[in-house]
């Protein structure tokens, strides 16, 4: 099996510009995802993604591979979407591709084989993670997704609020007394379902949620979501920066 790993990485974010160049450790952003991806020697055929020549170069400058793509993708799937089928033309194909957002520094190879292995069997579509959440405030926050699943361990819905609804017990009580999952937004596509993924129009659900699996979950795919230990760091604002600088340095103490 072929596994690609893309990178998007959007310069022009809202809440942080540039945030794929901002340093962090000394290094930029996206060269720790970029380490993180490839440093296990297995997922090393890689590529970032991205709308801007500064982060190309950046890239370049770091021995990463890099492709300059179209600047009004909707999301980091769609600019996914747009590497694959360049590259096929190119005959470059592969059976499965993992989208690792380049805002990800902390992504674990062990994150990346899960969902991998998710593809052994035939009929995975796509695949994702979730992890525990272990806090009311963040159960209760709009910023975590949760996610439910089936039986199998397909998604049933994601959503910004607390599912599922825990009635006869107080809110505050809610993550002491259920297990919840929080989403943890690294995906992998079987290459010709990613192709008919980036044709779908936005639908109802994903618009009430601003959530693009939801529009997945609409049109009839099916997730397949595997648990992992860690809840990654992502970098969408300053703040997230300075939590991640933080959260490195505590790690070089413990070493």
């Amino acid at each position: 099996m072929k596994v690609l790993v893309i990178i998007p990485a959007r310069y022009a974010s809202t809440r942080f510009p540039g945030k794929p160049l901002a340093l962090l450790g000394g290094k930029p952003v996206v060269q720790w995802v970029w380490e993180g991806v490839t440093s296990g020697g297995r997922f090393t055929d890689a590529i970032v993604a991205t709308d801007d020549e500064r982060i190309v170069s950046a890239v370049s400058a770091f021995g990463g591979q890099a492709l300059l793509t179209a600047s009004n993708h909707r999301s980091g799937t769609d600019r996914c979407g747009e590497v694959v089928e360049r590259l096929t033309a190119q005959g470059r194909t592969y059976d499965v591709v993992i989208n690792v957002q380049g805002d990800e520094p902390f992504v674990r190879q062990d994150q990346l084989r899960l969902l991998a292995e998710c593809f052994d069997s035939p009929d995975t579509e796509i695949a994702t993670l979730k992890t525990v959440l272990r806090s009311t405030e963040d159960l209760l926050s709009p910023n975590n997704v949760k996610v439910v699943c089936d039986m199998q361990g397909r998604a049933l819905y994601f959503s910004r609020q607390p599912i599922p609804h825990l009635r006869g017990t107080a809110q505050d009580q809610w993550a002491k007394s259920q297990t919840y999952f929080k989403h943890v937004g690294i995906y992998a596509f079987r290459t010709a379902t990613l192709a008919k993924l980036v044709q779908l129009p936005q639908s109802p659900l994903e618009l009430s949620e601003g959530l693009e699996q939801l529009r997945w979950l609409e049109n009839g795919y099916k997730i397949a979501v595997r648990e992992t230990e860690v809840a990654n760091i992502g970098i969408d604002t300053p703040a997230d920066l300075s939590a991640a600088e933080s959260f490195l340095n505590v790690m070089k103490e413990e070493k």
